[in-house]
């Protein structure tokens, strides 16, 4: 994967020759300067749509200094040491008043008219076009927008990477490892780093930490997203596209909030995404939202009660761009920050002893969202080049890796704690890694969450599960049985060879001998134990969390099953909408089809319960299949209901296949309406075509069935029939 350390000096240049090169034609085709069906012609990619392996093009081909392939060069160090610079927390977003939005948020996209820059693509002199990217006209328009009207605020842009002189991570100094949050913030990855270009790193605002959106049930939220790169297609540092599209992941929410893939906006537009922040079943269970267990806090310790289901309360999301075809260069390049939930149970004031609180790390200064205790940890896998800049091949189909560990997008940081515990909710954000997490002595740890939703039971263990791209684990650490002045580090077991999935799991003992090929195995992440804490801790775990929602009087109406493989077909030519690569998606017997975002797939009816089979068809790699819209609850892996291990008990998001595995699912179809997606969370396969678009569209108006098709324009977005339905999607 990565030469060693003792590479000679001749195979280390010729790999960074070959990097070179091939960052070259990566960088034509982001631009558009060449297509997949021009490389083909030129000999450099074979009609699969694998790279062809070639001395001087790939690092993997057999090389003139040795028979076999020894890996791409590693992301130089410049003399940094790990564990030498504080673990930033988050840069949490302000959360203002609706008024101060200019223009006002309306229901439908705003259609007002603006010059547009003519750098954009297919753009004329004296062209103008909308400033809001959202879809125009009532289909697209904010369901329940006069039901729930947004009450806060949260506004951001996309730009390249800047300093940023306005952190505010919202804890004092003291409990973010001494980090003076009044000081400039440069954008690298450790102090001692090159500064990223503006063209390599697109960060929300442009700048470092990564942002945490905080929320609360019973306050609908207006987001507003600016987009602020650059107009040129081709000034993107080499890889990653212009135009966006802001996924919630996973927000209970209409498809026009969803960051759906084709309904990405322009260089110099805005997209206003309404997140009413609603539990699911809000029409039809608690509709006099009468229980205080389905709420969320208020500003003096109390709640507000909602309606809807409490079993289906939520508490860790993320936010990322889902652009298609471009999400893995999008996301890594960093569109991509996360989302805290807060709830009558899930409140974030430790506390608070009312009956509902569970009372979970988290702090006690203010009346919710306390995140003295309570951090977010954004793991994710970097490489860069010989000058110290962001570094990524789109053609390493079976998933790219990167040789460095970040946690925060820090190179290997250390973090001072109390002897307290800590509840972490850790994302992986990366594009294609695994990791299985542990500590370096072996301690417990208490798993409370799997992905955006809290467990029955809480489950104690001393090692994870492969956590896959995008899940989220939160765990609770008690560093009250460290003493002052030490130290225990987190640990990632998985090893990858490739990107295709992880090779193996190692022993704690091996994975910290260092021995391993893998460079991102081993410590990555440092606890310093430095003090008892001032205040008494408060918090809890208790014995029981959120348990299941009651789905045995919801009939199930229809079983679907979906296969994960390689060797996909195109069956359509739009050329927006559909492209070809070596993944796709089979439907329900059918052929594994490459993605097109106008081909309908699935359409359950609105109001209905079905059970959906994710397989895996095999090859040694695995998926972690992520599906839009609403939490599901597995029934069985590989057909057994006993196969489902206790941390995959509550409700899920992203479902790993495992290696020649499968996932039984049942999910609703309710509240809302549109087009949704399912797809590999590994976002190399995902923009490689393993993606399908399935939609809700038989909500009563403006809905039609089916659904057309957006395409996005600088001038604006029009609309078309489906490319293709297929026979079993009604």
């Amino acid at each position: 994967m990565y030469l060693p350390r003792n590479a000679s000096k001749a195979r280390l240049r010729e790999a960074e020759n070959a990097r070179k090169n091939r960052a070259e034609i990566v960088k034509a085709f982001c631009d558009g300067q060449v297509s997949r069906r021009d490389l083909i012609r030129m000999g450099l990619m074979s009609a699969a749509g694998t790279l062809v392996m070639t001395n001087g093009l790939s690092v993997f081909a057999p090389s003139a200094y040795a028979s076999i392939p020894t890996g791409a060069p590693s992301s130089p160090l410049f003399g940094v040491q790990p564990f030498t610079q504080p673990m930033p927390r988050f840069d949490v977003l302000p959360r203002n008043a609706v008024s101060t939005l200019s223009p006002a948020p309306t229901a439908q996209a705003n259609t007002t008219q603006q010059p547009l820059n003519p750098a954009l693509e297919g753009v004329a002199a004296g062209d103008t076009g909308p400033i809001e990217g959202r879809p125009p006209g009532p289909i697209w328009a904010h369901q329940q927008f006069a039901a729930f009207p947004p009450r806060v605020a949260i506004e951001v842009t996309q730009e390249g990477a800047k300093v940023n002189n306005a952190y505010n991570p919202q804890v004092p100094s003291s409990l973010n490892s001494g980090i003076n949050a009044a000081a400039p913030f440069s954008p690298r990855f450790h102090p001692d780093l090159p500064v990223q270009s503006p063209l390599k790193l697109w960060t929300h605002n442009g700048t470092l930490p990564p942002k945490l959106m905080i929320v609360r049930y019973g306050e609908p939220v207006l987001f507003r997203h600016r987009n602020k790169l650059p107009f040129d297609v081709t000034q993107n540092g080499g890889f990653g596209r212009h135009t966006i599209s802001t996924h919630e992941h996973n927000g209970h929410h209409g498809a026009e909030n969803d960051g759906f893939t084709g309904a990405f906006f322009f260089p110099g537009q805005f997209y206003d995404y309404h997140y009413p922040i609603v539990l699911a079943g809000y029409r039809t269970i608690n509709t006099g939202a009468t229980d205080p267990r389905a709420g969320g806090p208020d500003d003096s310790g109390g709640i507000v009660k909602v309606a809807g289901d409490w079993r289906e309360t939520m508490s860790t999301h993320w936010f990322h761009d889902h652009m298609f075809s471009f999400t893995a260069q999008n996301v890594y390049k960093g569109i991509a920050g996360m989302f805290n939930i807060y709830s009558s149970l899930d409140r974030g004031n430790e506390a608070i002893n009312d009956g509902v609180n569970l009372r979970l790390p988290s702090g006690t200064a203010t009346s919710f969202g306390n995140l003295d205790y309570d951090v977010n940890l954004m793991l994710a896998d970097k490489a860069w080049d010989a000058n110290g800049q962001q570094f990524f091949d789109i053609f390493n189909f079976d998933g790219f890796l990167g040789d460095r560990m970040t946690v925060n997008l820090a190179y290997k940081p250390f973090f001072e704690v109390e002897r307290r515990k800590y509840r972490f909710r850790i994302l992986n954000a990366a594009v294609s890694r695994f990791f299985k997490l542990a500590l370096s002595d072996g301690s417990p740890m208490i798993q409370i969450a799997n992905d955006g939703n809290l467990l029955p039971n809480p489950v104690t263990l001393t090692e994870t599960d492969e956590l896959g791209i995008a899940e989220r684990y939160d765990l609770v650490i008690d560093f009250s049985r460290y003493s002052v002045g030490s130290k225990v580090w987190m640990v990632n077991l998985t090893e990858h060879e490739d990107g295709t999935g992880p090779k193996q799991d190692l022993s704690l003992a091996a994975a910290l001998a260092g021995s391993s090929s893998d460079p991102a195995v081993g410590k990555f992440l440092e606890f310093r134990i430095v003090r008892n804490p001032a205040v008494a801790d408060q918090s809890q775990v208790p014995a029981t969390l959120i348990p299941n929602p009651d789905l045995s009087a919801v009939p199930v109406a229809r079983q679907r099953t979906f296969v994960f493989g390689d060797g996909a077909n195109q069956t359509t030519r739009d050329p927006v909408t559909s492209f070809r690569g070596p993944w796709g998606i089979g439907t329900n017997g059918g052929g594994v089809l490459d993605a097109d975002f106008g081909r309908i797939s699935a359409a359950p009816r609105f109001g209905t319960r079905e059970t959906w089979t994710l397989v895996n068809d095999g090859g040694g790699w695995d998926h972690p299949i992520h599906i839009h819209f609403e939490e599901g609850q597995i029934l069985a892996r590989n057909g057994s209901a006993n196969a489902v291990p206790a941390w995959e008990k509550g409700r899920k998001d992203v479902y790993r296949l495992r290696p020649d595995g499968s996932v039984t699912i049942t999910m609703q179809f309710r509240d809302w309406g549109g087009m949704f997606m399912e797809h590999c969370h590994n976002t190399v396969h995902e923009d490689n075509a393993m993606l399908l678009r399935w939609e809700i569209d038989d909500n009563g108006a403006p809905f039609i069935r089916p659904l057309p098709t957006p395409i996005a324009r600088p001038q604006g977005v029009t609309f078309q029939p489906p490319d293709d339905i297929l026979p079993s999607a009604f």
